[in-house]
């Protein structure tokens, strides 16, 4: 695990090669605080450059860049190849030699052998990886297939930079101005979409993709994996045994690959089914307690650190609590726009960096639970299409008036009645939920469903300066299911381009490696080919569910689904109050001239009253606000 960079320049000499990569790298320190190196041909305008975290073959011998045997290859590279022991046996009875045991050398061997996209198909794995083919004179831009791990490029004259973060590419440069698009895509789902960079002229390689860079020059990408056809492959299963039973051994197979380390190995815990049935998994494997890791809250209905204690408990892990206050998240939130260089606002980033924080003061590995919703439909619009579905054949005239019913008082009015209520039944975030489900209800195609589900403001384009169109949905194929459409769909862009990068980059603030086996790419293959009659009883993530059951008692884990949710809500209107008038005031908004302040100064005003909760919409131009004033300045 680590940062790398790199660049392919012919005009450049050595000395000035040499101060640029080794400047990127630098600016990578936090991903790889254990070692440095660079590699450099001047003759041929190449310099990569690596920043070290230790995790398999801690040695000299493990260290990148690093030159295949027989010297016409030389890689950077992050992540683990989880497979790299069958791998290494499988090459030295081809009759490969090997130095060290690094997941590196063994990847190396099997390009040598086998060549580069041939031994892709091989890994399994998260890799980004930079790699020159001395022979023919390329460089060679790869990222793994679910993009776990990010890569960024840009174009020089007549050559190409890449760094696994934009910092690394600003380095030396005077910074480019703003990429409209990328803010306007932001502001409608608190991400900057992949291949979009917030800078103009940076770009994000997409996942299952690679670019190459030769003497023809730099070509477009294009993808070496594609996830239609990797569902399409999967057998089809009919019966939840059968689903349960194959699930059980390929989870067994991801967890024990993802448990190999030379370094200590813990998991994050927040005791629902996906990080639970990961550290149940791990401890099943484990001939000692694991190491797991919660965080906790004193609000209600955020606080999971009770649920997570009682199945460390019931599993033997050994576990850690974190107790966060308002206070904790106020210290550490202007740290967000630093960890994350590109605008991003979902706000479990505030949780995650924290337990992850916590969880490498013991542990320098966690396993995840991330990528179970995506890929066994767990989120509510998965298991809601199922009903909105049966709701088109209703008369329009009545989903018109239930819509009306659900909409004709204000979010936080119908919240207000909901608290008269006895504790006991009360529906949490009422208001919210009655919104949504008005919108489910005036939707009349599958694009009106699921954009105003995953869109953070009702009308984006009210907001911005410079608004665009959404970005177009990959097409529905046909005779697809809905529910596998839309997690199709969530794979595709939000799985990786929010969940995967709020991950990495907490993760790697501290320089503590997060794994993800439920992303396995064969684990997600299997999810996603599922029919819908074997995931969504439920709530969804029946298989996951059932194989949970085998390790914990339901009563544990049966309960509404938050993860290291926070509340940003409550505190918005609390002890982060002041911190956002400052974000949020008409002078500050007008000043960076990419947002309208009126409606943005009402949704704070209708926030603060109670009037309607626009927590997720204001974060994001909160984030947007301290990302501009982080890193715009020269």
């Amino acid at each position: 695990m680590c940062g790398i960079a790199g660049l392919l320049a012919a005009q450049a000499g050595e000395a000035a090669l040499r101060e640029r990569v080794e400047a990127m790298t630098a600016a990578l320190r936090h991903r790889g605080p254990d070692d440095s190196d660079t590699w450099i041909r001047a003759e041929h305008g190449i310099a990569l450059g690596q920043r070290r975290l230790s995790i398999i073959d801690l040695s000299p011998l493990g260290r990148q860049p690093m030159l295949s045997a027989s010297g016409r290859y030389c890689i950077t590279y992050n992540g683990e190849i989880y497979n790299f022991p069958a791998l290494r046996r499988e090459l030295e009875a081809l009759g490969a030699m090997f130095r060290g045991h690094s997941d590196t050398e063994v990847m190396l061997a099997g390009i040598e052998a086998w060549g580069l996209e041939p031994t892709l198909h091989k890994l399994q794995g998260m890799f980004a990886i930079g790699l020159w083919d001395a022979q023919e004179r390329s460089l060679t831009l790869v990222r793994d297939r679910v993009g776990i791990k990010p890569l960024y490029w840009r174009p020089l004259n007549g050559g190409i930079a890449f760094a696994s973060e934009p910092r690394a590419l600003l380095v030396g440069e005077p910074r480019p101005a703003l990429n409209p698009e990328a803010v306007s895509h932001f502001l409608r789902t608190n991400y900057v979409p992949a291949p979009l960079c917030i800078w103009q002229g940076l770009h994000k390689l997409e996942p299952g993709h690679l670019l190459r860079c030769g003497p023809d020059g730099l070509q477009t990408p294009r993808p070496w994996w594609s996830l239609e056809d990797a569902i399409a492959a999967e057998p089809r299963i009919t019966q939840i045994d059968e689903a349960e039973t194959q699930l059980h051994a390929l989870l067994n197979d991801a967890i024990r690959g993802h448990m190999l380390s030379d370094v200590p190995v813990g998991a994050f815990l927040s005791g629902g089914i996906d990080s639970s049935l990961v550290t149940a998994l791990m401890q099943a494997q484990s001939s000692q307690p694991v190491r797991s890791f919660t965080i906790g809250y004193g609000e209600s209905g955020y606080d999971e650190s009770s649920a997570a204690e009682a199945v460390a408990r019931h599993l033997g892990t050994q576990h850690t609590t974190l107790r966060v206050t308002p206070a904790d998240a106020l210290a550490c939130i202007p740290r967000m726009a630093e960890i994350y260089d590109e605008p991003f606002a979902d706000a479990s980033q505030i949780a995650t960096y924290l337990v992850s924080r916590l969880t490498r003061q013991h542990v320098t590995v966690a396993l995840s639970g991330d990528g179970g919703d995506e890929g066994f439909a767990g989120y509510n619009r998965h298991v809601m299409a199922a009903r909105w579905q049966k709701m088109q054949g209703w008369p329009a005239p009545l989903r018109g008036l239930l819509a009306g019913f659900c909409t004709m008082l204000r979010p936080g009015q119908w919240d207000a009645l909901g608290s008269l209520l006895p504790a006991g039944i009360r529906p949490p975030q009422l208001g919210e939920k009655l919104a949504k489900l008005g919108g489910v209800l005036r939707a009349k195609d599958v694009e009106s469903y699921y954009r105003p589900l995953i869109e953070q403001w009702p009308d984006a384009a009210q907001v911005l300066a410079q608004p665009y169109p959404p970005l177009p949905l990959p097409q529905q194929a046909e005779g697809e299911d809905l529910v596998a459409y839309l997690q199709r769909l969530d794979a595709r862009a939000y799985l990786h381009d929010d969940v995967l990068t709020k991950v990495d980059r907490a993760s790697m603030a501290v320089a503590l490696e997060a794994r993800v086996p439920l992303l396995d790419h064969r684990v997600l293959s299997f999810g996603l080919a599922l029919p819908r009659h074997l995931k969504l009883p439920a709530n969804g993530k029946w298989p996951l569910r059932r194989l949970l059951a085998r390790h914990v008692p339901v009563a544990l884990t049966n309960r509404p689904k938050s993860g290291f949710a926070v509340p940003i809500s409550s505190w918005l209107r609390g002890p982060l109050r002041d911190w956002a008038e400052d974000l949020l005031s008409e002078p500050a908004l007008a000043e960076t001239g990419l947002l309208r302040p009126e409606p943005v100064r009402a949704a704070w005003a209708d926030h603060l009253s109670g009037r309607a909760n626009r927590q997720y919409g204001l974060w994001g131009v909160l984030m947007l606000q301290a990302w501009q004033r982080h890193w715009r300045q020269p």
